[in-house]
């Protein structure tokens, strides 16, 4: 007790002295940083607002899930592209390139090998024990930076050492043995070269239930979620999907061909598109750092309302990006990627998909947001929930739901199917030859409107 009373005339004296004079006894707040807002690239900027979302058109399959209703949405960046072949591929690299230089790491340390020689090469960087008191304690207490049950947590991976992908090349035996373990079995390699086992590209997903934590009310720990989720897109659904159809093609080379980099992605079903979204916060919020800039929100994908509203595009009671009612524009070109004229795919420029980056964009500058592919949303489905949803920020947070929201149609739909307003769902574990994703990030400050008129900088 006489310590607690002690510290208290200690901050009482500290309060009333000198140094505190030039604040004339006023709150004046912690100072910080001018914040400027900061638009991540290839982002568009959605003001937010209000606007009628669902059905304002004949339900011609009387779902009656689409009542209209008058909501909210905050500010927000969305991709002006549906995610591209090329974007994904770089997530996909970046996982297999991470194994295998811990993998190699790790055994660079069992073999104890010679640093900067060979699989040397590869070994984790050395923790800074001795200059950093953090780490020290951290070594000396718990062994591990992070994690208590992994005594690598936390090391550092070589990231400067170029990986040999050349089995020519191979520096040493022990490389080799790393680079055998990633590789699929010889007995299922159709040809002399060896490929890659893409079933050991894993993610791993550490993520927050905040929704569960602040209606529960206990330790956070109960809700942290690790998520294991393999990255590479099931390619076999250009084969799957379509019964007769001779689609062999697409499935060898519409991922990994320079040919269709720029197409959406495709065959990614809605766990590895969020994973994408958090590898994307990763990296931007590692460079951030390095920058000693404050952190931004993390890119996510978008609520179902926040679909609608940006597909919109700031217009009011259209069917579709562009307006409406037509699919064609005045010379008599269709205006999306979709299936046109009973059957004719090619009528509108693609037989399959579209470049992400096709047709006009919609007044928030979006692409393709009618058609080419549909696109994953983060919301649950539930065929009542536009009546007991909220009416600003709307979205149903049902990790446990698996069946989650895609919008906007694809090339295989009917114009119907391609409005601003009609909803699907599919299984987060299904993949599929139509579906692909685009993100959003929040945005942080309310000026927003203000910006979108006059620019970011």
């Amino acid at each position: 007790m006489k310590r607690i009373i002690a510290v208290s005339a200690i901050i009482a004296t500290l309060l009333t002295g000198c140094g505190n004079n030039y604040q004339r006894g006023e709150v004046v707040g912690v100072k910080g940083h001018a914040w400027h807002p900061y638009q991540p690239l290839g982002m568009s900027l959605i003001p937010g607002g209000a606007f009628i979302m669902g059905k304002q058109d004949e339900d011609k399959t009387y779902a009656l899930s689409t009542p209209t209703r008058t909501v909210t949405v905050r500010a927000f960046y969305m991709d002006e592209t549906e995610t591209t072949n090329a974007e994904y591929r770089e997530f996909v690299n970046y996982v297999r390139d991470s194994i295998i230089r811990y993998r190699l790491a790790v055994l660079a340390e069992e073999m104890e090998a010679t640093p900067k020689k060979g699989i040397g090469k590869y070994m984790f960087k050395n923790i800074d024990t001795v200059k950093n008191a953090y780490n020290k304690y951290m070594m000396n207490t718990y062994g591990s930076l992070s994690d208590p049950d992994d005594e690598n947590a936390g090391k550092v991976i070589n990231w400067k050492t170029k990986l040999i992908y050349d089995t020519n090349k191979f520096p040493d035996e022990y490389y080799a043995e790393v680079m055998d373990s990633m590789y699929l079995p010889i007995t299922e390699t159709g040809d002399a070269e060896r490929m890659f086992d893409v079933d050991k590209f894993i993610y791993k997903l550490k993520w927050f239930d905040t929704e569960s934590a602040a209606r529960s009310g206990e330790k956070r720990s109960k809700h942290i979620k690790d998520t294991i989720i393999k990255v590479y897109p099931d390619t076999t659904v250009w084969v799957k999907d379509f019964l007769y159809a001779y689609n062999e093609p697409m499935h060898e080379d519409y991922f990994w061909h320079d040919a269709y980099s720029e197409y959406p992605v495709v065959g990614v079903n809605w766990y590895q598109a969020t994973a994408f979204a958090d590898y994307r916060s990763v990296k931007m919020t590692n460079f951030l750092r390095t920058k000693k800039r404050q952190p931004l929100h993390k890119f996510r994908l978008p609520t179902e309302a926040e679909w609608e509203y940006a597909a919109r595009g700031g217009m009011e009671g259209n069917d579709y990006p562009w307006g409406g009612p037509y699919t064609m524009n005045e010379k008599g070109c269709f205006l999306a990627n979709f299936k046109p004229l009973r059957g004719d795919y090619g009528s509108d420029q693609a037989v399959f998909t579209a470049k992400a980056k096709s047709y006009n964009p919609n007044g928030y500058n979006l692409y393709n947001m009618a058609g080419n592919v549909a696109e994953w949303t983060t919301s649950a489905y539930y065929p009542n929930s536009y009546y007991f949803g909220a009416s600003f920020n709307p979205t149903t947070h049902a990790y446990n739901n698996k069946r989650k929201i895609v919008r906007g149609g694809s090339w295989k739909d009917v114009k119907y199917f391609i409005q601003v307003h009609s909803r699907a769902y599919e299984y987060a574990d299904t993949a599929r030859s139509y579906i692909g994703f685009r993100c959003v990030e929040d945005f942080m400050g309310v000026n927003a409107r203000k910006l979108s008129r006059k620019g970011q900088h």
